[in-house]
């Protein structure tokens, strides 16, 4: 391999430091505007972006869409909470993978159950909580990535042992983003099979739902 790509394999393993997380506490606790909720959210997360200069990371048209798609609960008076902000974090970290339709089934539920609710008595949980929960496990995962990122490049930096010099370099680095691409789609196949798991058990809970509504409609 050539010092350039094992540069590459440097800064790739510098990215994984930089990969932007919001903290909770960091989240104003007043009611935002638009303007000041994209603000946050770029200056957050810029890091993450392809192009930092350039790349958007939540547009108005982005919070508007996200809203008339039922991803979002309206604002109140124009204002959106710290809770809406949660939201829209997760929601940036799934569109990249998923589907409206799938982000709708997997994050209705929590906003129907946690939105605006406060605490939810002895659990202790609201949407704050579960987002704490859930990143609190980022450091770890982190790590765990970056062992597997190097195993990988390892692994690509031994393919193709036999071709001529100048096509090495390409090859391993086609290599390697094939071995990180069939994870990616292995673990996208995985996922949309939970979600579609979530969609028959939310659906089955309507149906009954209605059910009862109506028997009890007959009894009275």
């Amino acid at each position: 391999m050539t010092l350039d790509t094992k540069d590459l394999l440097n800064s790739i393993m510098d990215s994984f430091d930089r990969i932007g997380y919001i903290r909770s506490e960091d989240i104003p606790n007043i009611d935002l505007y638009m303007d000041q909720v994209t603000t946050f959210m770029d200056n957050k997360l810029k890091n993450t972006t392809r192009d930092p200069e350039h790349d958007k990371i939540l547009t108005k048209t982005m919070i508007n869409n996200y809203a008339k798609n039922n991803l979002l609960p309206p604002p109140v008076k124009k204002k959106y909470s710290k809770e809406h902000v949660l939201l829209l974090i997760f929601i940036y970290y799934y569109k990249n993978i998923l589907s409206i339709t799938d982000i709708q089934t997997l994050l209705q539920p929590i906003t129907q159950t946690y939105f605006g609710k406060g605490d939810r008595g002895e659990s202790g949980l609201d949407l704050e909580a579960i987002y704490d929960e859930v990143f609190s496990l980022q450091e770890e995962q982190v790590e765990n990535l970056k062992k597997d990122v190097y195993r990988r490049y390892k692994q690509a930096e031994a393919s193709f042992s036999k071709a001529p010099e100048g096509q090495q370099d390409f090859l391993h680095k086609f290599a390697f983003i094939c071995y990180l691409s069939f994870d990616v789609y292995v673990k996208k196949l995985l996922i949309e099979k939970v979600i579609d798991s979530i969609r028959e058990e939310e659906e089955d809970k309507r149906v009954k739902a209605e059910k009862r509504k109506k028997d009890n409609g007959k009894e009275g």
